[in-house]
């Protein structure tokens, strides 16, 4: 075997533009903390979940039991971003308006839709909703625009499809270079829409028109995506390139998934798209201590024991 000789881990606290992201009452200091958001879909054929949250009171309670374990953030969908039918915004508002108007009456935590409909993310945001997750990276320009007017922050992900059309074998010269490029000109495009810069959040898109081989190139150059200086999203939780790596179906993916995550965080991502939140709570703040962001919750190991006083 050969000795094979790796550099150091990237930066693994980028340099933000906007450090302190400011959402509802939170100001979170990105420099010091890694956030985790929930997933909670109203969809009955969700790639997870197959269907446990697709009912509303499941969906509010998954949404509550996801606050209780340490979630920071919520994020609400109700159209799956594969291949497949897409809902009217009659259909996808029933899915999720309720979600949201829920959740907001019962906590003062982070919320997203995660939609590429405009009107869907106007109504969300009117209802409470904070952020707007949109998988399609701003396809539709009338979503900045709604995002602008509602006074909300968005998360822009990369991905090549139209909403639910299939991109059969995708390819790109270099994977990252391509992704951080459509990153760049799609956040140019939300600012010169009227979304502030310091409301845009982006995302790489993990699986989405990728191979398992391009996203594990994402996750190993993440600092490069992350050097763009806006917070990055990583969504890795329990997706097909963490099935195809290890060979294992989606309901054994979590110790790939944490993996993949805390690499991430190492590369630079300050949000964590998780399923299982408090597993995923636990690496974030497992990560932060190691790279000295935060101290230890408790330290009696090996230390002199507390003497009384005399």
């Amino acid at each position: 075997m050969s000795d094979v000789t790796g550099g150091p881990f990237p930066a693994a606290v980028p340099p933000l533009r906007h450090p302190v992201l400011r959402i509802r009452s939170a100001a979170v200091d990105l420099r010091q903390r890694v956030l985790v958001m929930a997933i909670v879909n109203r969809t009955p054929d969700s790639f997870f979940d197959r269907g446990r949250t697709f009912g509303l009171e499941a969906a509010l309670r998954a949404a509550e039991a996801a606050v209780d374990a340490g979630a920071d953030w919520v994020d609400i969908g109700g159209q799956p971003f594969r291949t497949g039918q897409r809902l009217s915004v009659a259909e996808e508002l029933e899915r999720v308006l309720p979600v949201v108007q829920g959740l907001r009456a019962r906590s003062e935590v982070v919320i997203s839709v995660d939609t590429f409909e405009p009107e869907v993310a106007a109504r969300c945001l009117a209802a409470g909703a904070d952020v707007v997750n949109d998988t399609t990276g701003l396809r539709d320009p009338d979503l900045a625009a709604a995002v602008a007017a509602g006074g909300g922050h968005v998360v822009i992900a990369h991905s090549l499809a139209a909403p639910r059309s299939p991109w059969p074998a995708p390819r790109y010269d270099d994977v990252v270079d391509e992704v951080r490029a459509f990153l760049e000109a799609q956040a140019e495009a939300a600012v010169a829409a009227g979304v502030p810069e310091e409301r845009i959040v982006l995302d790489p898109g993990h699986d989405l028109n990728k191979t398992t081989v391009h996203s594990l190139e994402l996750t190993r150059r993440l600092d490069e995506i992350a050097a763009i200086g806006l917070p990055v999203l990583a969504a890795v939780s329990n997706k097909d390139f963490v099935g195809e790596t290890l060979d294992l179906p989606a309901e054994q993916r979590l110790p790939g998934t944490l993996a993949a995550a805390v690499l991430c965080v190492l590369g630079g991502a300050r949000v964590l798209r998780m399923h299982d939140v408090a597993s995923a709570v636990q690496a974030a703040r497992m990560t932060e201590a190691v790279l000295g962001l935060r101290a230890p919750a408790m330290q009696r190991h090996n230390l002199p024991e507390e003497r009384g006083a005399a």
